[in-house]
């Protein structure tokens, strides 16, 4: 018969997982994750309010995307309409969990330690309330998705002659559109309102189609986070892309 050991042989006494800190990086991801969520927030704040050099051509930007003017109204078009992709992505749940940690550290990575305990209230308070409303945000951009696609369309059309245009722009409009689809595709509470609620598919009305759809968007969810990120990058390089356009700086090569 072989004598166990005593917890003090086999295993180091247990400490909180923070004071681990020197032998892993685990404030890497957060800080970068905190670094690309400021960069685009401010990017995109700064993009609404100018208000100028949006469009160029065929191309309008994604901020601005639905194009709406108001005659004698001194405000960016943007303003009236950013609110509703910001809102999505502010209330979902991957970017929940990455302002959480990136900029409250609460906590700042799994299993490390929270700096500041906070009495928990969840989301009651404002502006974190408005999470509750992530699916009427969803509803609100899928219609701007709408827009978005339409304006993809425009990008491949020449506004001189009405026929086939294929710039550099047109393709860069083409990836942007499509990441956006995917994380838009990809929303939990959109799976939800498609298959959620079923505890039986063979005994729902259109079960077979509903959980094949389910099935569709379950493919785009599984890579959310990356979906999340891509469109924020391609978000801002097309909208750069047109101001730089629009002010001269480049041009667009035509490819067909």
């Amino acid at each position: 018969m072989i004598a166990e050991k005593a917890p003090s042989e086999t295993a180091p006494a247990h400490r909180p997982v923070h004071q681990y800190g020197s032998r892993f990086a685990w404030w890497v991801s957060p800080v970068l994750v905190a670094i690309g969520l400021a960069a685009f927030v401010i990017y995109s704040i700064w993009s609404a309010v100018l208000g100028t050099g949006y469009s160029w051509g065929p191309y309008i930007s994604p901020i601005y995307s639905p194009f709406i003017k108001i005659a004698g109204l001194n405000i960016s078009p943007a303003i009236l309409v950013v609110w509703i992709p910001a809102g999505l992505r502010a209330s979902c749940y991957y970017y929940r969990k990455a302002y959480y940690r990136a900029f409250f550290w609460d906590p700042p990575a799994c299993a490390i330690d929270e700096p500041i305990h906070r009495g928990y209230r969840g989301e009651t308070i404002f502006p974190f309330v408005l999470s509750n409303f992530h699916r009427f945000f969803l509803y609100g951009a899928i219609v701007v998705l709408v827009f978005l696609s339409i304006d993809t369309v425009r990008a491949f059309i020449d506004p001189q002659t009405g026929g086939f245009y294929l710039g550099l722009g047109s393709l860069i409009f083409l990836v942007n559109v499509l990441f956006i689809a995917f994380f838009t595709f990809g929303c939990h509470s959109l799976r939800h309102l498609v298959g959620g609620g079923i505890d039986c598919y063979s005994c729902a009305f259109a079960g077979n189609t509903r959980h094949s759809l389910w099935q569709s968007l379950t493919t785009f969810n599984r890579r959310h986070m990356l979906w999340a990120w891509c469109s924020l990058v391609t978000v801002m390089a097309t909208d750069a892309y047109v101001r730089l356009l629009a002010g001269g700086v480049i041009h667009d090569p035509r490819l067909f």
